[in-house]
C-alpha cells in the first residue's frame, strides 16, 4: 500500500482548523469580553477563600512523591487496555508477557508500601 504526502492533507487541514479555532476564540474573547476593573475584581481569589500570606510556601516531598506514584501506576494501567483488547490474538505468549509485566508492577507496588511512601504523617 503506497501513500504520498497528499494523503496527509486532510489531517493537516483538521489540525490547522483546530489550532485556528482555539487561537481565534482566545483573541476574540479578549477583544469582545467585558473589561471592568475594580479593586475587588482584581484581587486574587481561589476556592472561595481569601488569600492570606505568601503563596510560595514549601510543600512536603511526600506530596510530590504520591503525585508521581499516582501518575506512574495510572500510566501502567493504560498498558492493560490494548492487551485486553487483543487477548485472544496474543495467545499464551501474550499472557506470559503480561504476567511478567504485572509481577514487575506488583514488585514496585510492594516496594513503595514497604518504604511507606504512601503513608501520610
Amino acid at each position: 500500500m503506497q501513500s504520498n504526502q497528499l494523503d496527509y492533507l486532510p489531517i493537516l487541514m483538521q489540525a490547522g482548523l483546530a489550532v485556528g479555532f482555539v487561537v481565534m476564540t482566545i483573541i476574540g474573547s479578549g477583544y469582545l469580553g467585558p473589561k471592568r476593573h475594580s479593586k475587588n475584581k482584581d484581587k486574587n481569589f481561589e476556592c472561595g477563600i481569601e488569600s492570606v500570606g505568601n503563596a510560595r510556601i514549601p510543600f512536603s516531598v511526600k506530596y510530590f512523591l504520591v503525585a508521581i506514584l499516582f501518575v506512574l501506576f495510572d500510566v501502567e494501567v493504560i498498558f492493560l487496555y490494548p492487551w485486553a483488547i487483543n487477548f485472544k490474538a496474543l495467545g499464551i505468549e501474550g499472557m506470559i508477557k503480561m504476567v511478567i509485566f504485572m509481577m514487575l508492577l506488583l514488585v514496585g507496588f510492594f516496594y513503595i508500601i514497604k518504604k511507606k511512601a504512601l503513608e501520610w504523617e
